[in-house]
This record gives structure tokens, C-alpha cells and sequence, in this order.
């Protein structure tokens, strides 16, 4: 759950964000930080997963881990959980339509790791 936070006084953007409770960085960072929930977001991004199909691409989280985070990305609307009435119990998780507003950072995310495996952390402007 996102709680309420002072402005980030020294966010170069203050003048753009006054009209906040809480910098938008911040709320940014909040919401994604977590060791796996980018990681989380990015294979949601394709299609709904289960989460034993989550669970076998990450697979150094724990269940406990895995669920904590799940739940966190699930208060915070940028997934959800769909129980499906059968037995054994069928849950996917899949992205809302707030969750999929973050594919394009995501994926520039994704570039800027491949331009840096490439090399381009070596040069020097």
C-alpha cells in the first residue's frame, strides 16, 4: 500500500509536483521497489501467468517472497488475481490497464540493460 509522504524537497521538478501530497518519484519508487516485482511486471507484460509459471522464472524467490510481492503489485492496481472456480484452484495473475501504462519504461528499461551490456557504459561524454 502507498503511504502518504512529504514532497521530495529536493526533486529538480518541485515547481511541477507541488500540487502532489507526494513526488511522483517517490511514488514511483515505491511502487516498484521490491527485489522481483520489475521482474514481476516485465513477464506479466506479455500475457496472464500462474503463479506456478511465475514461480519457474524466478526461480531463487521464495513462495512466501513471491506472494508478499504479488500482493503489494495487487494494492497497488498494477495487477490482478483471478480465481478461477475449479478444483484444484486455478490463480492467474495478469496486469490491469494502470499495470500496462508501465511496459514502455519497462522495455526502455530492457534497452538501456543491452546498451550496457554492449559496452555503452564504457564510453565516456
Amino acid at each position: 500500500m502507498i503511504k502518504k509522504a512529504g514532497m521530495h524537497e529536493e526533486c529538480h521538478m518541485r515547481n511541477q509536483c507541488l500540487k502532489y501530497d507526494i513526488c511522483p518519484m517517490t511514488l514511483v519508487q515505491e511502487i516498484v521497489s521490491g527485489k522481483w516485482k520489475i521482474l514481476i511486471l516485465w513477464y506479466l507484460s506479455y500475457h496472464s501467468l500462474r503463479f506456478s509459471d511465475l514461480k519457474k522464472k524466478l526461480p531463487d524467490v521464495t513462495q512466501k517472497m513471491l506472494t508478499q510481492q504479488l500482493r503489494s503489485l495487487e494494492e497497488d492496481t498494477l495487477i490482478y488475481r483471478h480465481v478461477y472456480p475449479v478444483i484444484p484452484p486455478k490463480v492467474e495473475y495478469g496486469l490491469t490497464d494502470l499495470g500496462k501504462k508501465i511496459i514502455p519504461i519497462l522495455k526502455m528499461m530492457h534497452q538501456f540493460g543491452s546498451d550496457y551490456l554492449e559496452g555503452d557504459s564504457n564510453k565516456k561524454s
